[in-house]
């Protein structure tokens, strides 16, 4: 059984994680750096985009956030994710990917691109039906 109770569905999909670069950001080093060390860990591109949308400079939150949204797709098919099933927010590692797509939809809403906004919203709730609203957006 999948942890969202469908039977038939796929199992969920759980990241490895980045334990170097969560590590760093813990540890308080700069996100830049971080990202540049580890370009493939979108829980750096996660950090980038939230202080850029919390500093008012939407594109490049949108920007850094679709990084970090690619960079965790290709994470999440080499672990056998199909394009669908959950992903769930419970599990850490996951958490970069989830909220590049939570930043990316509120990037998206902010300059009235709603078709990006509502498949950000589609995915979160795809992935994982609490994400949505622990990331802000519920």
């Amino acid at each position: 059984m999948t942890s969202f109770g469908d039977l038939l569905g796929p199992q969920p999909t759980l990241l490895p994680g980045d334990d170097e670069a969560e590590s760093a950001l813990l540890n308080h080093e700069a996100p830049e750096t971080v990202a540049a060390a580890h370009p493939t860990a979108s829980i750096a591109w996660a950090y980038l985009a939230e202080a850029s949308l919390e500093s008012g400079a939407t594109i490049t939150a949108y920007a850094y956030a679709r990084t970090g949204y690619h960079r965790g797709l290709d994470q999440l098919r080499r672990n056998g994710w199909k394009g669908f099933g959950p992903v769930p927010y419970s599990h850490e590692p996951n958490r970069g990917f989830l909220r590049c797509v939570a930043v990316l939809a509120k990037a998206a809403r902010d300059i009235n691109e709603n078709d990006e906004y509502a498949r950000c919203l589609d995915l979160l709730e795809d992935c994982d039906p609490k994400a949505a609203e622990a990331l802000g957006l519920g």
